[in-house]
């Protein structure tokens, strides 16, 4: 059985393959009323569309969303909504050799011995094409919680980590790289360039901040608000590795650094750390909601790398096409989309149960 709709109350399915005539996403459990138009939707589509710059895949896709159901007059009607993007710019001769042997890192065996059967042209379900149906969603969710803001960046790439005391929020989209340290998106240029250049990728960590996440967002034991991110972020193809607050870190920390005391403010508590990133026994506590999130190396490279043939055979093979050298910078839009979209939906669990 396979499982392509993600949410609980509010839910997305998509459909679509990276080489197919189009790709996109049916939205379900919408509220009505709310405003939407494609010019809504189109402006986080851009943010991840490739061939914008010389470090990620040189595909051009325009990513243009239409909406064919689902809203009327500019209003939701509480009705799935359907959103498509037509594929424009496939190559699919440059898979020739991807038909007969499998790609160390990519799905393609997996998939082989899932189903016997695989679309090797670019991935097919298994390319990071199909993050573009879950932005598009994504955006339908921000419309759902317009009083949240998600601003996620590039934390580090290829191990070289941003100096937090140079952060500049402005300057996250002033780059290529979703960098808000001007400095360390200079060094990246280099970092990148010499990964394309030399026919390799390197990976990326992806950092997020949702603010204005009311307290009591969330569901104790098996609908943690944390849980829910994680696995919308691990859903997320290249993803490998996923953090909530201090993450990994926490557990070198003792009870006492690790606690977020708090003082009385006005209407709720004051707190003086955020180490549990927002969110406390799967709930929000009404502070910002941080994570991390790490993306692989891109599988797809022009380095010869050992493999064998469907067949069997041992054999060598270096990946043609157009691929991102750093997969993780377009990622950036991506983890925005996945995390309005579980907060959006945890909005609509949480009124539901509480008023």
């Amino acid at each position: 059985m396979s499982f392509n709709t993600f949410g609980r109350l509010f839910r997305f399915t998509t459909w679509g393959e990276s080489h197919g005539p189009a790709l996109g996403a049916v939205v379900d459990g919408c509220p009505p009323g709310i405003a939407l138009s494609e010019q809504d939707i189109q402006p986080w589509l851009d943010k991840r569309r490739p061939g914008t710059s010389r470090f990620t895949t040189q595909r051009r896709e325009p990513d243009q969303v239409r909406i064919l159901s689902g809203v009327f007059e500019g209003r939701t009607t509480g009705t799935p909504i359907s959103l498509m993007i037509e594929n424009v710019d496939q190559r699919s001769k440059d898979y020739g050799n991807v038909a007969l042997a499998y790609r160390p890192g990519h799905a393609d065996y997996a998939y082989d011995a899932k189903y016997g059967f695989r679309d090797y042209r670019g991935g097919g379900r298994s390319s990071a094409r199909e993050t573009a149906a879950r932005v598009a969603a994504g955006a339908v969710a921000r419309a759902v919680i317009p009083q949240v803001r998600i601003r996620a960046w590039v934390e580090s790439i290829a191990g070289d980590r941003i100096d937090y005391e140079a952060f500049d929020d402005a300057q996250i989209d002033a780059n290529p790289f979703f960098c808000p340290d001007r400095a360390a998106a200079q060094r990246w240029e280099a970092i990148v360039d010499g990964a394309r250049k030399s026919g390799s990728s390197v990976g990326a960590v992806v950092a997020c901040e949702a603010t204005g996440v009311p307290a009591g967002w969330g569901a104790p034991l098996y609908a943690k608000l944390d849980s829910e991110l994680a696995s919308a972020c691990m859903s997320i193809n290249a993803v490998k590795g996923f953090e909530i607050g201090d993450g990994f870190a926490a557990a070198a920390l003792t009870g006492e650094q690790n606690a977020d005391p708090m003082r009385a403010g006005n209407g709720g508590p004051r707190f003086l750390a955020n180490h549990a990133g927002g969110i406390a026994g799967g709930i929000a506590t009404g502070q910002p909601v941080t994570m991390r999130v790490a993306f692989k190396p891109t599988s797809s490279i022009l380095t010869p790398v050992d493999t064998i043939t469907r067949t069997g055979e041992e054999t060598q093979i270096a990946t043609k096409g157009r691929h991102d050298p750093c997969v993780g910078i377009r990622g950036v839009p991506v983890v925005e989309a996945m995390v309005a979209w579980v907060l959006a939906d945890q909005a609509l669990l949480h009124r539901g149960q509480c008023g």
